[in-house]
């Protein structure tokens, strides 16, 4: 949120790219609190994705966050200048879709503090 939400605030957010590529997310109470949650519990082994429970697109994810702000994010980044701007990273790292779900924490009964993007956005911007 440290780069993104000084954009937002000035009314230049908007979606990267086509904004249909899937943003995994996670409020970082819910980030710590799964690590800390895994650590505690020997039924817990290999690899866990710490993600929240309901991934969401770039596009849903501007426009969530514009709403928590109550600014207007009418912008789109083409995908050419973000890969202008950030080379290779552009591709792997922001217009890449990652539809990751939290299987291992929720198949093992882990509790979200924050299930919903608009839930861990209002925790981030009003806590």
């Amino acid at each position: 949120m440290g780069r993104i939400k000084p954009l937002f605030q000035f009314g230049l957010g908007g979606k990267l790219g086509p904004g249909t590529q899937y943003w995994p997310w996670i409020s970082l109470d819910d980030e710590i609190g799964a690590i800390v949650w895994a650590l505690e519990h020997d039924t817990v082994s290999g690899p866990l994705n710490a993600t929240g429970p309901d991934p969401v697109s770039n596009d849903e994810f501007t426009r969530v966050l514009a709403e928590q702000m109550s600014r207007p994010a009418p912008w789109v980044v083409p995908g050419f200048a973000m890969r202008a701007a950030l080379g290779q990273f552009a591709d792997e790292g922001v217009l890449v879709s990652q539809r990751v779900l939290p299987g291992v924490l929720e198949r093992e009964g882990f509790e979200f503090r924050h299930g919903t993007l608009s839930e861990a956005l209002h925790a981030v911007l009003d806590g």
